[in-house]
């Protein structure tokens, strides 16, 4: 006898479920994976506690002084005595307000623009690349207002490198996104003008262009234009990195179909509309995960500008290791410089990844 009812749809086996299942699928699929796995664990169990008991449990946390360390652990009281001048670097103590309300303005342009359902973006957006810029300038450097004027020799620390990076990221997109299209413009010398820039500056390092920038860069300036050190680095930077911006976009404009170009031009619109309104806002989407990626490179290069006399987190740290009291804390210094570059990378990271999903760039088949 045949039944004349379907047998309803039974739940996967206990085995396949859960975290058993996922264990099963993933780690211990079989006698070779099993194998790699636990002898991964056994590794990450060698490396990861004594490093735990030497960052956590043996460690010590508070003290003035290095007699305060005498656990055999990491001496965290050395990053502690010397935070703030990891942060703000030589900046005078009184005025380090200003580098505060600065940050925590610039902060508040980012979560503006940032949350969804929030008014007036269309005018914060332009005043945060537009004027914001001169109004940070005025409060970190001074002469205005009453305020002291603080050279920028003396910012340094954690200062000093988001500073380098927020002006970078702000400044390269633009311009790189300008040579892009510049790279694929219909006009000889249009074209070939972005090209010889492009390839010029993604073809030295950066390590050159920090030194011509500091060296050179005076020398097609007129005498009576003073540029300060910390701007010749800027222009240097920027332009070393709208080069690889410029590819990355040019790589998001070759992706979207040429039907989309044709559609514009049957509606009437002219090149610049066609571009602003069609173009670029499906190849930003693609180009994320790119354009991200150089931006996670540019903080960390922000590094090398301790070979022309900036201090920069890094540079900072490693001034605080000559430090005749704080003598062979070394490790100390550097895995708070990498947990801090970490921090900010994983966010930028993390944020991309957001974007990604909330614009749905993933072209999930279905």
């Amino acid at each position: 006898m045949y039944k004349n009812t379907i047998t309803p749809q039974q739940p996967a086996p206990a085995a396949n479920r859960g975290l058993i299942g996922w264990l099963h699928a993933n780690l211990f699929s079989g006698p070779i994976s099993s194998l790699v796995t636990l002898a991964g664990l056994y590794g990450l169990y060698l490396l990861l506690v004594p490093m735990f008991n030497w960052a956590i449990i043996e460690a010590d946390w508070l003290g003035n002084s290095r007699e305060a360390c005498v656990s055999g652990g990491a001496c965290w009281v050395f990053i502690g005595n010397r935070l703030q001048q990891f942060t703000y670097g030589f900046y005078p103590a009184d005025e380090i307000w200003r580098i505060n309300l600065t940050f925590a303005l610039f902060v508040l342009q980012l979560l503006w623009l940032a949350l969804p359902r929030l008014p007036a973006k269309m005018w914060v957006a332009p005043f945060m690349v537009l004027i914001f810029p001169f109004i940070a300038y005025g409060l970190l450097y001074g002469g205005w207002f009453g305020l002291v004027v603080v050279p920028t020799h003396q910012w340094g620390g954690l200062t000093l490198t988001l500073i380098i990076a927020i002006v970078g990221i702000i400044a390269a997109l633009p311009l790189g996104t300008l040579l892009a299209l510049g790279r694929r413009s219909n006009m000889p010398i249009v074209r070939s003008l972005s090209v010889v820039f492009i390839e010029f500056w993604r073809g030295v390092p950066l390590i050159t262009v920090l030194f011509m920038s500091s060296v050179m860069l005076p020398l097609f300036v007129p005498e009576e234009i003073s540029l300060d050190k910390l701007i010749r680095a800027m222009i240097g930077i920027v332009f070393f990195q709208s080069a690889y911006i410029a590819e990355v976009v040019r790589g998001g404009l070759q992706a979207i179909p040429k039907g989309q170009t044709e559609a514009a031009e049957a509606l009437g619109l002219n090149y610049t509309k066609t571009m602003l309104l069609i173009v670029l806002p499906q190849a930003l989407k693609l180009m994320i995960p790119g354009i991200v990626n150089t931006f996670i490179a540019l903080f960390k290069d922000t590094s090398l500008v301790l070979i022309i006399g900036l201090f920069d987190l890094l540079a900072i740290v490693q001034a605080g290791l000559a430090d005749s009291k704080w003598l062979g804390f070394a490790t100390e210094g550097y895995v708070f410089a990498a947990l801090v570059y970490w921090v900010f990378c994983f966010a930028m990271s993390k944020y991309s990844q957001y974007l990604e999903r909330k614009l749905n760039t993933g072209h999930r088949p279905g």
